[in-house]
């Protein structure tokens, strides 16, 4: 049976903040990432395009950071938007937050063609400010586990 994020955090953040690359829903070019909850934990799914190559047959690094970072940031989006009360797709803005620290260890080398999937765990370290712990599988392969530090985007942000 193949997973699929029905109600992702990022369809909730506002038009202004949704251009990241790896999780902006309004960038044509992006990975277009999106996160949801599975049970307590928190899962983003993604298959790879074979121009994101290393190696003939691999994933390249850098996309299974962004892959861990933009699901980190989500996580720490999803955790506190049901702190507040509210759930994915209940009309309600979700916060959004900005990356402190990324830390990616690579187990095995990530195979291309074949869904990724990121599985997190939030942990909360203050009111604003989120450790996401996520392994990142391919197929039944743990291929990378990262650690996230999210912080709510600062008001400064809105500033131009």
């Amino acid at each position: 049976m193949e997973e699929k994020v029905f109600k992702a955090i990022q369809d909730d953040y506002p038009d202004d903040f949704a251009w990241c690359y790896g999780c902006g829903r309004k960038n044509e070019h992006g990975y277009h990432f999106r996160t949801g909850w599975q049970g307590e934990k928190t899962i983003t799914l993604f298959k790879p395009k074979k121009e994101y190559t290393a190696l003939p047959g691999f994933v390249y690094g850098g996309v299974i950071g962004s892959f861990v970072d933009c699901h980190g940031t989500g996580s720490a989006a999803l955790y506190l938007h049901r702190k507040n009360g509210n759930e994915p797709g209940d009309g309600v803005e979700a916060p959004r937050f900005v990356t402190a620290s990324l830390h990616v260890d690579f187990l095995k080398p990530t195979p291309n063609g074949i869904e990724l999937k990121a599985i997190g765990t939030v942990y909360e370290i203050h009111p604003k400010k989120y450790r996401v712990e996520t392994e990142v599988y391919a197929g039944e392969t743990l291929c990378a586990k990262g650690e996230v530090v999210a912080v709510v985007m600062p008001a400064t942000f809105l500033e131009k």
